[in-house]
């Protein structure tokens, strides 16, 4: 869950996360992440028509579907970093989001007031750009599978940021929920890399570090777009926002990298191209579209609920790709999880 970014949150389905998605498409988390995402429930829940009084069907069907798409965010992230390097999926991610979105970008863009780019180049940094290079460096030496699960940790950066920046109030259960949050993170990474199976062959449980700085932005991304973006839409704001960052991603992409290089020489290349364009289209273009579909059919609340899937989805995709996953990750993810449940319940 990216997310999330305008790649890799919740607007901006990413993990990580395109993100991240990341603003608002949502990140991941993550364009770019994942992608990332449901931290920015807030933002979104002031956008969204009044909910029904129950839960349909239809929403329990778009919430796993949802959680199966941002859940698999990580291991499409693992197997593009077979052949590319970090720096080379973190713009192909965004370079492929921002052409994906681009025609609603070129509908959108005109009529977005001036003062607003500034804050819409600031989500698209750190809640996009900035996460799809960082999650991908992380999964170079952790498990996809802990990965999916750190990324719960947006939902405790929204409110840490909102708190410290925006002048959201903090009450003693918020504040246990932040306090259980990262003291999951701790244990978590106490138990290790998850397995020798990452991309590079070598485990760092300390990579996750990159992840906790991911989520810090998609917390600081979902604080602007409600705060400083209120009244445009989803689909507005993650356009807009990628076609600010998308143009020196792809320039980076094809002047900075060997990118085209590799394409075109090294075997299981275009595989692994498709595993990133994937990422970037079902965790923004898609993911979008059915977050914000499932936020009319429900609520907040319900749709958050994919917070605690993604998890699953994540470390069930790690698992089948010979990730190993002990006593310590598990404490970790329930500690996590539980800090998770207390932000969103409490008052």
């Amino acid at each position: 869950m990216k997310t999330p970014s305008a790649a890799d949150s919740p607007l901006v389905p990413r993990p990580a996360g395109v993100a991240s998605g990341a603003g608002l498409a949502g990140s991941d988390p993550g364009a770019v992440g994942a992608a990332d995402e449901t931290a920015s429930l807030e933002a979104t829940e002031a956008m969204a028509v009044p909910a029904p009084a129950v839960t349909s069907p239809v929403a329990w069907v778009l919430l796993l579907v949802l959680a199966s798409i941002w859940g698999t965010s990580f291991i499409l992230m693992k197997k593009g970093l077979v052949v590319f390097s970090a720096m080379e999926l973190g713009a192909t991610r965004v370079a492929v989001a921002s052409l994906l979105l681009l025609p609603f970008a070129l509908r959108h863009v005109g009529g977005v007031e001036r003062s607003r780019f500034k804050w819409l180049a600031l989500s698209g940094m750190v809640g996009t750009f900035i996460p799809a290079f960082l999650f991908a460096y992380a999964e170079t030496k952790l498990a996809s599978g802990l990965a999916g699960v750190l990324n719960a940790l947006t939902v405790v950066f929204t409110l840490l940021v909102g708190a410290l920046l925006f002048g959201q109030r903090l009450t003693g259960l918020r504040v246990l929920g932040i306090a259980l949050g990262l003291v999951g993170t701790v244990v978590m990474l106490l138990g290790g890399s998850g397995g020798a199976e990452t991309p590079t062959g070598e485990g760092n449980a300390w990579y996750g570090v990159y992840i906790l700085i991911a989520t810090i932005g998609y917390g600081l991304s979902v604080n602007v777009i409600k705060h400083k973006l209120g009244g445009m839409t989803p689909v507005a704001v993650t356009s807009v926002l990628l076609l600010l960052i998308g143009g020196p991603a792809l320039a980076y992409l094809l002047v900075g990298t060997g990118f085209v290089h590799k394409l075109s020489t090294v075997p299981g290349a275009w595989a692994a191209f498709g595993y990133i364009a994937l990422l970037a289209t079902m965790s923004t273009a898609v993911a979008m579209v059915l977050f914000n579909k499932l936020i009319q059919q429900s609520t907040a609340l319900f749709a958050s609920s994919s917070t605690y899937l993604i998890p699953i989805v994540a470390l069930a995709w790690g698992a089948l790709d010979g990730e190993a996953f002990n006593v310590w990750h598990f404490a970790g993810m329930v500690v996590i999880l539980a800090g998770v449940l207390i932000i969103h319940r409490a008052k």
